[in-house]
């Protein structure tokens, strides 16, 4: 019985994937580019981020994301450009995408308003012959492998950051479009596209609590057209600007326990873990996820900010 539940569930997640092909991160604050690409250059110098989740731990093919994100400001600061790299796979379904995203910079005293725009795609594929490799009486569509679906795509977005304050709102993907799927694609039938615009806004702010003590609220908000609103809700605590700790809560999924380590001024990890709350909690251990971020310094007399995100 429980074999067939994971089938089920593998087979759900498939269709999913169609439509909730925007990754979601719950280190978000530290991987903005991935969801923003006016976040580019953001961090002042060349800056590296990869991010690994495993999500629904325990559940055979469950989401599997790993992201590769690149980025600086480039002629007088006032230009900047990144890179994105992405790989996702759920259930039987997968999608690996590349984007280079530019962003041009309004300078003000103390602090940057940014608006960006990125160009690139994405690919999907289902490998839906491994739902029932051996089984002589299952429906031969099934045993069809889906045809890759290439598919291009442009995003927009806008970002406002102090050395305190970001905010900033977001459509990743701003073209719908149809994926080709070995199931019929019933929502083509329809004359509705399968990948659904996705608009992100985000926001956070610095306090201080005492000299060696700060207090990061934030929150990302979710929207996206015939799905519930969702959002995160984050406060984290920074100690003698080396560790944070946090914790989280993401709408309908997860609560969430956070932590980061400055280990030099270049260099920092993120861990969360997801405990989730959905029906699919009975199933799983929850997620991980792990982020790693340098920012190279090229000039002896910059410094590397904003420090807080």
């Amino acid at each position: 019985m429980k074999k067939e539940i994971l089938i089920v569930l593998i087979v759900l997640m498939a269709f999913l994937a169609k439509a909730q092909h925007q990754a979601m991160f719950t280190q978000y604050m530290f991987n903005v580019t991935a969801i923003n690409p006016a976040a580019v250059g953001s961090h002042e110098t060349l800056s590296l981020t990869a991010l690994v989740r495993e999500q629904w731990v325990g559940i055979e093919g469950a989401p599997s994301t790993q992201t590769l994100a690149l980025h600086a400001p480039l002629s007088q600061d006032r230009i900047a450009a990144g890179l994105l790299v992405m790989r996702d796979r759920i259930g039987v379904s997968s999608q690996t995408a590349a984007f280079a995203a530019g962003a041009y910079r309004i300078l003000f005293p103390k602090s940057t308003l940014s608006m960006g725009l990125q160009l690139g795609f994405s690919a999907y594929n289902s490998d839906l012959a491994s739902l029932n490799p051996n089984n002589p009486n299952a429906d031969g569509s099934i045993n069809q492998n889906a045809r890759n679906s290439f598919l291009p795509n442009i995003g927009a977005g806008f970002y406002y950051y102090t050395d305190r304050l970001y905010a900033g709102v977001s459509a990743p993907l701003l073209l719908n479009n149809f994926v080709e799927d070995g199931f019929g694609d019933i929502n083509a039938e329809n004359n509705r596209p399968d990948l659904e615009r996705h608009y992100f806004g985000i926001i956070g702010y610095v306090f201080d609590l005492s000299p060696s003590v700060k207090f990061r609220p934030s929150s990302l908000i979710k929207m996206v057209e015939g799905a519930p609103i969702e959002f995160d809700f984050n406060a984290n605590f920074l100690f003698d600007d080396v560790l944070w700790l946090g914790a989280s809560y993401r709408s309908f999924d997860s609560i969430s326990a956070l932590l980061e380590i400055q280990i030099s001024d270049p260099l920092r990890i993120g861990y969360a873990y997801d405990f989730t709350i959905s029906d699919l909690g009975q199933f799983t251990s929850g997620s991980h996820e792990l982020m790693v971020n340098y920012r190279f310094s090229f000039k002896k007399d910059r410094i590397i900010t904003p420090r807080y995100f």
